[in-house]
């Protein structure tokens, strides 16, 4: 190989090498950009996320709370939080408070930037200078028809205290006892269930629906595959509960359906040797304390046309 052959092959291999950087620097440089875009867009869904369950909590609270609107000063201000910098924008509110739903749409805001748009760093040498990045996010609220129970356990609908226009009715005891609501289990009764857990799927709705019956055994005592740690899970808690109706019979062989959700805050209980107190000695075969409006975020309950006995659920539209 001649001298000038050599330096002929190294000025091309040069020439080849000068090409492929600039490729590879223009894959690096859309590899930025397109990264501050992914990042941009996560940090708006989160904040579009948290925006439309805020605002859904609002409204299943109170339809007339000043953020339940299309104006809501709580979703900017979540939007923001959930920015990198602090920065982003509401683009849109819309809420349909007859559908109980609400959807979310976030968009980009940075210092000195247009609005609902990110700059981009190598692009802008193309003529690029940002992109639109924005996100949307939907959440509804509504009574629950149908989800999972810690307990196999159902409180009598007549002894739900709630006063008119009140958030909170008065501490009570609940007791096993024939007689205290209709005739047949007083303040709460067991669930019938087959099932190898102590928590199960409990569904409500009118009495004519199918699947939401049992039958009543005034002196069951807790069933067996519940345990001391599945109680625990009351303590001091505000848990969702099925309310019973009386429906047909008496005794053991009556039978009554699920009508409904609560909100009941527990204080104590006593099953023989299962028991927990926040006070007050609690007799044996019953439960304390008391009812509360409530919106719960609890996952796995279906929204439905039942009545709404003070628990809310509020959920995400995936």
């Amino acid at each position: 190989m001649t001298t000038d052959t050599a330096a002929n092959e190294r000025g091309a291999i040069s020439v080849i090498v000068a090409i492929l950087l600039v490729t590879l620097l223009g894959f690096v440089a859309i590899a930025v950009d397109v990264g501050v875009i992914h990042s941009e867009r996560a940090q708006l869904q989160s904040g579009a996320d948290a925006s439309a369950l805020a605002i859904a909590q609002k409204c299943a609270k109170a339809t007339t709370n000043p953020d339940c609107s299309t104006t809501s000063a709580l979703a900017t201000s979540l939007a923001n939080q959930n920015a990198l910098d602090g920065m982003s924008k509401v683009y849109s509110i819309e809420l349909e408070t007859a559908a109980q739903k609400v959807s979310v749409t976030t968009s980009a805001k940075e210092k000195g930037g247009t609005d609902n748009s990110v700059s981009l760093f190598f692009a802008d040498v193309l003529g690029i200078p940002g992109k639109e990045v924005g996100a949307r996010a939907s959440a509804e609220w509504g009574s629950p028809s149908k989800g999972p129970i810690i307990l196999p356990l159902a409180i009598a609908h007549c002894k739900l205290n709630i006063p008119d226009g009140g958030t909170v009715g008065a501490e009570q005891v609940l007791e096993q006892s024939v007689n205290g609501c209709g005739g047949i289990p007083g303040g709460f009764g067991w669930i019938q269930t087959t099932s190898s857990t102590c928590a199960v799927n409990a569904t409500a709705g009118a009495s004519t629906t199918s699947g939401i019956w049992f039958s009543s055994d005034t002196g069951a005592s807790v069933p067996s595959m519940c345990t001391a740690a599945d109680f625990t899970q009351m303590n001091n808690q505000t848990v969702l509960l099925p309310l019973y109706d009386v429906a047909t019979g008496t005794g053991s062989s009556g039978k009554y359906y699920i009508k409904g959700f609560a909100a009941f805050h527990v204080t104590g209980y006593r099953f023989a040797s299962i028991g927990w107190t926040a006070g007050a000695k609690v007799d044996n075969k019953t439960i304390r304390g008391y009812f509360v409006k409530y919106v719960s975020l609890a996952q796995g309950f279906e929204l439905g046309n039942t009545s709404n006995y003070g628990a809310t659920i509020v959920r995400p539209v995936l």
